[in-house]
């Protein structure tokens, strides 16, 4: 999908790592834009390439990673053209992000306050007693109680919701344009997780900035996305509004997705779940990469990986049965894909 109104333009990435087994391509050929002041949802079982994509547009791929190709175009200008003293004045400044565990993500040895005051520092040239005033104000814009005296605490003094609140303060410290969540629910219990996505979800109204969620939980998308890219094996499976995905998904994984989550208006003795597993990087199979998996798949599936096609009003599914070249039965992706499961 493409806007006019895009923030940041991802085109045809390309992210591999060079190991002794050879190039393994993690992140194969990716395409998806963010629309100004809305939310991206990136989902996908772990394995799929979501964080690779994630660095890759912060460009933090450290060796034997590479950005082999493709384009990063954000307000206009193609970061993986810039050079790297240029990507630190956008980092943390215009686009910020919220690593997946905060306690790995802090630095132990410097207060709360300190590091929220770095970002005022650096980007914005604030004096040190400035910036320790803005990091009071941040830490009581994100809900922390008594942030003139939070802002001395360490982070091992804070609970884990505290400290991810703490780590969206920083990110936010400079009013991104963009901020990238990397699972920024992940390692709090579901009473916090609904705090912190309320959390995020406001702040992003009151700063009017846009939002690339990644996530594997389609709970939280079903709540907090605009539109999403439902990633598999290093591509893009299908991309739509989020009433859409949910109402009439068109890739098979998608629906299996779907039907994993647990439902509250039906009696569910067991969750279900997608046979088989996400391939290796390092093994992935010749067609479409779903094939394996996939209850629908005929020879064509086995054999040739199939394009990202244009199904109309923005979406899009990489999928043979939305093709002409379809020579399997009819079919009703949602409606059939249980039957065709147990077969």
């Amino acid at each position: 999908m493409t806007t006019t109104n895009s923030i940041i333009k991802v085109d045809d990435l390309q992210t591999s790592f060079f190991t002794h087994k050879g190039e393994i391509k993690a992140v194969d050929g990716v395409h998806f834009d963010v629309p100004a002041g809305k939310t991206l949802g990136l989902v996908g079982e772990s394995g799929s390439g979501k964080s690779i994509t994630s660095l890759s547009i912060m460009r933090l791929i450290e060796s034997p990673g590479k950005i082999k190709g493709g384009s990063i175009t954000f307000n206009g200008e193609d970061l993986l053209a810039k050079s790297e003293a240029e990507m630190r004045d956008i980092r943390g400044n215009q686009i910020s992000m919220i690593f997946q565990e905060p306690m790995t993500s802090l630095n132990p040895v410097y207060t709360i306050g300190d590091q929220i005051a770095e970002a005022y520092q650096i980007h914005q040239g604030k004096t040190k007693k400035e910036a320790l005033q803005k990091a009071v104000d941040m830490l009581e814009l994100v809900g922390i109680p008594s942030p003139k005296a939070r802002v001395k605490a360490y982070p091992h003094e804070l609970s884990g919701g505290m400290r991810q609140r703490a780590m969206i303060a920083i990110a936010l410290a400079c009013n991104p344009q963009l901020l990238v969540a990397d699972e920024p629910t992940t390692a709090l219990d579901v009473t916090i997780q609904a705090q912190i996505l309320r959390l995020i979800n406001r702040l992003q109204d009151e700063l009017g900035m846009s939002m690339l969620l990644i996530t594997h939980d389609l709970g939280v998308v079903a709540e907090t996305c605009d539109y999403v890219a439902v990633m598999y094996a290093g591509k893009i499976v299908e991309y739509a509004d989020v009433n859409t995905l949910f109402s009439n998904p068109k890739h098979p994984y998608t629906v299996g997705l779907l039907k994993s989550l647990p439902r509250h208006d039906i009696d569910q003795e067991e969750l279900e779940v997608i046979k088989g597993m996400v391939p290796r990087p390092d093994e992935l199979p010749e067609g479409c990469r779903f094939a394996p998996r996939c209850p629908f798949a005929t020879d064509l599936c086995r054999e040739r990986l199939p394009d990202l096609e244009d199904l109309g009003e923005g979406n899009q599914v990489r999928c043979w049965i939305h093709t002409d070249q379809w020579n399997g039965p009819e079919v009703n992706v949602k409606d059939d894909y249980r039957s065709a499961e147990s077969t």
